[in-house]
């Protein structure tokens, strides 16, 4: 945005997206009308920054507290209403009631013009405020102050004449105010009337009483000018003030156009689509892309991807995928296309198609409250507890990595049951984007008919890893975190031995599902697992034949002991 108000504004419209479809349209239209001509968007950008922050300054006058430059700073802003408003209702702006919220402030800016100076001095009293003519009793008392320098000159002209002394001085300083100064080697040719003010190292200083007189004028015509000039600016600032409702009308008509302005020109800049909006429960995004990652990217191309959400179809997508693989981004990427869309603004896409949501969760990253004693896993349960709580089936979910702040299995049970939850809830049945490491979601898709996987595509040759940035059908079993740490720049030992550990785990879990051993990796090393309790070991006989449920709290830890002893003699 051109303006401070435009800059409030678009906060605003961000954290208030709009519920009402026709609200958006016509916030639509207004961009659109922006779009058609790129000299209307030039000229009405130049204008805009002509105009300071009027609404902050008409209510600091208000109160009583703006400052000279900020009564300049209004009127010039106000001077370039009547052509902004001209350029919009000439060219037939479709906003009608934006155009009627200019309102005339002629009489202000005229009223401005002749009392503050175009260049004033920081603060009222120092005699460069008011202008010149527009107050005749500070006129006057200026005047008697100007004329000083002219009375002195005549004065010293003629006290040298009087005396004899040509080198004889009349002068000023804050300390001592005004004096006729004598040299030493013409302290003789002093005149009676004169009487000693200060002696220096090579002179005297002395006042008269004439010189006396004229001080105590000057002084006086200071303090006047002050306090008229004073009287008179709180006087402006009172009759500016009874304007302030035709500020705050026209400053709140100023800021949507300068909002929608700079809308038009980012969607014109980086081609951005005009989303179509409606009441229904498909969200429908083709090349969809991040509006803030793709301009800070830097020799490589973004890479958009679609997104299909619908209440009937496809209402949780289970999004897996390698770390750094751009789960995260495009997660942000749809929620900032939902809420850009509400806004009314145009979206990062080559075409989308919008059902109104009532509102957006999101659950990304990882964070702790420490302050309040929660953990990372605390403050994440939290978090989702509340979008359960008030999530509708017009809102929209983005869910990342549930459950990984705890153990694993802990964690998938619990983001297994909320991916359910979120499908079966005949309250619930949102739009929701879970992204997960964990797999074994992928087998939702099997029995829950409104679930579809996706993951990012990764391609692989001879050992290299490529990410593709693509959302695309199917759900996937690997991570490639190895393949990431090795990017972040780890040890190769530390690479290879996580290798081998992964390996040996992958083997081990195929076996205890009864499926074929998958065959090993090429590693530098290889593992051996062993069972920890061979067959018919007495260690699970023992474990089989306890009664947990009979058993106090230090029973339990002593049969515990008792097994670890078990097993180490083994």
């Amino acid at each position: 945005t051109k303006t401070a108000m435009g800059g409030r504004l678009i906060r605003k419209w961000l954290s208030q997206p709009l519920l009402d479809v026709n609200g958006i349209r016509q916030r639509q239209d207004g961009i659109a009308w922006f779009n058609d001509s790129a000299t209307r968007r030039m000229r009405t950008m130049k204008l805009l920054d002509q105009i300071g922050d009027i609404e902050r300054i008409i209510n600091r006058v208000a109160a009583g507290l703006a400052i000279p430059r900020e009564l300049v700073a209004l009127q010039k802003g106000l001077m370039a209403l009547p052509e902004l408003k001209e350029l919009l209702t000439d060219n037939g702006f479709p906003l009608v009631d934006i155009v009627d919220g200019f309102k005339n402030c002629d009489e202000m800016v005229t009223l401005l013009k002749a009392a503050i100076c175009d260049e004033p001095t920081g603060a009222v009293g120092d005699g460069n405020v008011i202008n010149q003519g527009f107050n005749a009793q500070l006129d006057d008392v200026r005047s008697k102050s100007k004329n000083s320098k002219q009375y002195l000159a005549k004065m010293e002209q003629t006290e040298r004449e009087h005396t004899g002394i040509k080198s004889l001085k009349v002068g000023y300083n804050r300390i001592f105010g005004y004096y006729i100064e004598v040299t030493t080697s013409n302290l003789a040719q002093v005149p009676d009337e004169y009487i000693r003010k200060q002696t220096l190292v090579n002179g005297e200083r002395f006042f008269t009483p004439e010189l006396k007189e004229f001080e105590s004028e000057i002084l006086n015509a200071q303090a006047r000018i002050v306090e008229l000039e004073t009287s008179v600016y709180k006087q402006v600032c009172a009759q500016v003030a009874s304007y302030i409702e035709r500020v705050l009308f026209s400053a709140a008509a100023l800021a949507q156009v300068d909002v929608l302005v700079a809308m038009a020109e980012a969607a014109v800049r980086f081609g951005y689509c005009r989303p179509d909006i409606s009441d229904n429960d498909v969200i429908d995004i083709k090349d969809g892309r991040h509006p803030v990652v793709e301009r800070y990217l830097e020799g490589e191309r973004f890479v958009p991807n679609d997104t299909h959400l619908s209440n009937l179809d496809c209402q949780l997508v289970i999004l897996t995928g390698p770390n750094m693989a751009g789960k995260s981004t495009y997660l942000r990427q749809v929620a900032m296309i939902v809420l850009l869309a509400q806004i009314g603004s145009y979206v990062p896409a080559d075409s989308a198609k919008i059902g109104i949501v009532d509102r957006i969760f999101t659950r990304i990253g990882a964070q702790e409250d420490l302050s309040a004693g929660q953990s990372t896993f605390m403050v994440e349960m939290v978090e989702t507890a509340t979008i359960l709580n008030n999530a509708t089936p017009k809102s929209l979910l983005i869910l990342d990595e549930i459950g990984r702040g705890t153990s694993t299995y802990d964690g998938l049970s619990l983001a297994h049951a909320i991916a359910e939850y979120i499908h079966n809830h005949p309250k619930l049945g949102a739009k929701t984007i879970f992204a997960t490491h964990y797999h074994e979601l992928v087998e939702l898709a099997g029995y829950l008919p409104r679930v579809k996987n996706f993951n990012v595509a990764v391609s692989e040759d001879e050992g290299r890893v490529v990410f593709l940035r693509r959302i695309v059908p199917g759900g996937t079993d690997k991570s490639y975190g190895i393949h990431v740490a090795q990017l972040a720049g780890l040890p190769m030992q530390v690479l290879n031995r996580a290798g081998e550990v992964l390996d040996d785990l992958e083997a081990s879990r195929t076996q205890a599902d009864g499926h074929t051993k998958k065959a090993h990796r090429k590693t530098k090393y290889q593992l051996e697992q062993l069972a920890l309790f061979g067959n018919g070991s007495p260690v699970l006989d023992e474990i089989e034949a306890i009664d947990i449920s009979s058993m106090t709290p230090l029973q339990a830890l002593n049969k515990l002991y008792e097994l670890q002893q078990l097993a180490k003699d083994k």
